[in-house]
């Protein structure tokens, strides 16, 4: 199997811009919305629900917390938006992974933000597994198959995934 390509850019954002960024996702105010399934196959399974906040999508901005999210992209520059949401898995006891799954079946770009340190991960095509490592950024191909996993030893993993061009 050919490796996935990837970047990991850990400390990604400054220090101020990361907290703000860390005290809203996990603070009692910030709005989650609750989804059945993590991948579009529409799989049901009790162990794989998870919470997500739409701040872009369908080509327009979709939270009034979009502004938050401003300083990722100004670091990684995005020629054009297709999605950013916030993702909460919450810790159910068991460290299993969702269905491997592609974000969009097109290639595009993708970027995720770790919010919060924790024993989850992130599962490339390869197998290359990527730790939950709070302000670090991974770059990679959400078109190609990866996979999340829930973490057993924190209460949430969260993390920002962006899809563009």
């Amino acid at each position: 199997m050919k490796k996935t390509e990837y970047k990991i850019i850990d400390n990604f954002l400054g220090l101020d811009d990361f907290k703000k960024l860390k005290d809203l996702m996990l603070g009692k105010y910030f709005s989650w919305y609750y989804n059945p399934d993590v991948t579009f196959k529409n799989v049901y399974s009790p162990h794989t629900m998870y919470f997500t906040h739409l701040f872009y999508d369908a080509s327009r901005i979709q939270s009034n917390l979009f502004s938050e999210v401003e300083p990722i992209l100004q670091l990684i520059k995005p020629k054009a938006l297709i999605r950013i949401k916030g993702n909460l898995y919450p810790n159910i006891g068991k460290s299993i992974a969702d269905l491997a799954h592609k974000d969009y079946e097109y290639p595009h770009k993708g970027a995720l933000l770790y919010i919060n340190t924790n024993n989850g991960c992130t599962v490339l095509e390869d197998g290359t597994e990527i730790k939950s490592i709070a302000n670090r950024l991974l770059m990679f191909e959400p078109h190609k198959l990866h996979n999340s996993s829930f973490c057993t030893d924190e209460k949430v993993r969260v993390n920002i995934n962006i899809n563009y061009f």
